[in-house]
């Protein structure tokens, strides 16, 4: 969402920082630098900590650009960030992925205060998933490092990332959706009394989570759990022994409905190589631009898009299928596929400020394509979801639709209807058909072998 600054897109979510602002114009991303920032600004350009950020793919990277300000009473330069293929939040990440955005986050304050700056916040909101890397997209978060004074980002980054990974280890990874609830961190004293006594054993969390939860009682609005001065050698050690913290911070998936989907699917190896080949042909027929799959589990068919060199966003309601799909992005390298969470029954909504300030999952679309791969029975027969109402999300959600049917006399559906009546009369390929006719065009449809699931490419009127 965004608000109007002399015909200008003023970026909603960035309204906090006085040091600037982020505004589209002409669908192009710009963020203004402010005249009471250009002190800072010019010992990040200068000092070498903006190249030497960009180089270990810490930082975006952006260009100082001749484009008029949209408060040039207040401007002091105009920079256009290189462009995110998606804006992700930190609940709709699994549990590696915000310790990866924590560990980059340390890394980039250790790397700041070797040149004299240091990080005047570290909210997980300024960290992104671009091409593979977790980095830092606010070019304004660095300040020149002042001798003797504490971390004003330490509780921050304890609120943001200590405490929810601690959270998703130590009792239940679904407590990471929290932060959607607290857009400013989680209250350390929450935390704390979410986490077993057994954390307490651990010295990093003894520390930075329950003593700190203690001490801003004491000190409520102090940055630092402790009042008074830190050396530089002292910030350093802070810094090292967050990070043992985080690193020794471990969860593994497990116990869960779908990481082990693809294990006990309904395809025998002919239907199985059927679908992966209609999917590739329905994708070079459309040729997308960015494929948003809903319903991934571990990426098998995100991939598809994958390899194609397409962005591909994979997102699943399960955490443990988001970990095993991030894990093995992470292993491969792979610098297309974004896996994510998200529950399609409740999506992630517009939150914050007059609920502008984190954009829902629609918001950030349209997809050129969308994939539903083994889900409408999901969304109709576990959630009540009229198939009306599920063609129009998803034509909300992109041009493209490659879906796939699956009947009532497929086992996985017998197993959902096992324990309800079928009070489903619709839920059939002809009712189907005629539901997502309203909203679409089907081009295709293709019966999987050795199934009587069948997979359908349709266009939105």
């Amino acid at each position: 969402m965004s608000s109007q600054v002399h015909n200008r897109q003023v970026i909603a979510g960035s309204f906090r920082d006085p040091s600037g602002f982020l505004f589209r114009e002409q669908g192009v991303l710009y963020r203004q630098v402010n005249r009471i920032y250009q002190d800072h600004y010019d010992q990040l350009m200068s000092s070498g900590l903006y190249d030497a950020l960009v180089k270990r793919k810490l930082l975006i990277p952006h260009q100082e650009v001749d484009q008029t300000a949209p408060r040039p009473d207040l401007a002091y330069r105009v920079i256009r960030p290189e462009p995110l293929d998606y804006l992700s939040y930190p609940y709709e990440w699994c549990f590696s992925q915000l310790k990866d955005a924590a560990l980059a986050t340390l890394k980039i304050q250790k790397l700041s205060l070797e040149r004299g700056m240091t990080l005047k916040d570290s909210s997980a909101y300024n960290v992104q998933f671009h091409r593979g890397h977790p980095l830092l997209i606010d070019s304004l978060s660095f300040e020149a490092y002042q001798p003797d004074q504490p971390w004003v980002a330490y509780r921050q980054f304890c609120q943001h990332f200590l405490a929810p990974l601690s959270l998703m280890a130590y009792s239940d990874v679904r407590l990471g959706q929290l932060l959607r609830v607290y857009i400013d961190g989680i209250p350390l004293d929450l935390a704390v009394r979410l986490l077993p006594f057994a954390t307490r054993l651990k010295l990093p969390l003894l520390l930075h989570l329950h003593l700190h939860a203690r001490s801003q009682r004491r000190y409520a609005d102090k940055p630092t759990a402790q009042a008074g001065k830190m050396t530089k050698a002292g910030m350093l050690g802070l810094i090292d022994n967050l990070e043992s913290g985080i690193k020794g911070l471990r969860w593994s998936p497990k116990d869960t409905e779908w990481g082990d989907y693809y294990e006990f699917h309904n395809y025998s190896p002919t239907g199985l190589d059927f679908k992966e080949r209609t999917i590739a042909a329905y994708l070079e027929r459309i040729q997308p631009s960015k494929v948003w799959d809903f319903g991934a589990n571990t990426g098998k068919f995100s991939r598809i898009a994958c390899k194609m060199s397409i962005p591909t966003i994979a997102y699943d309601v399960d955490p443990a299928a988001v970990e095993k799909n991030y894990q093995q992005c992470a292993s491969e390298h792979e610098r297309n596929l974004l896996p994510l969470i998200a529950d399609l029954t409740n999506p992630s909504p517009g939150i914050g400020w007059q609920n502008h300030e984190r954009m829902s999952l629609l918001e950030r679309g349209p997809a050129d394509a969308v994939l539903a791969l083994a889900l409408i029975h999901h969304l109709a027969i576990s959630n009540n979801v009229p198939l009306g109402r599920v063609a129009e999300f998803f034509q909300q959600a992109g041009h493209w639709l490659v879906i796939e049917f699956v009947p009532k006399t497929d086992s996985q559906v017998q197993r959902l209807l096992s324990t309800r009546e079928d009070i489903f009369a619709d839920y059939h390929p002809q009712g189907f058909e005629k539901a997502f006719s309203d909203y679409f065009v089907i081009h295709d449809h293709q019966e999987i072998p050795e199934s009587e699931r069948c997979l359908y490419l349709m266009e939105t009127k």
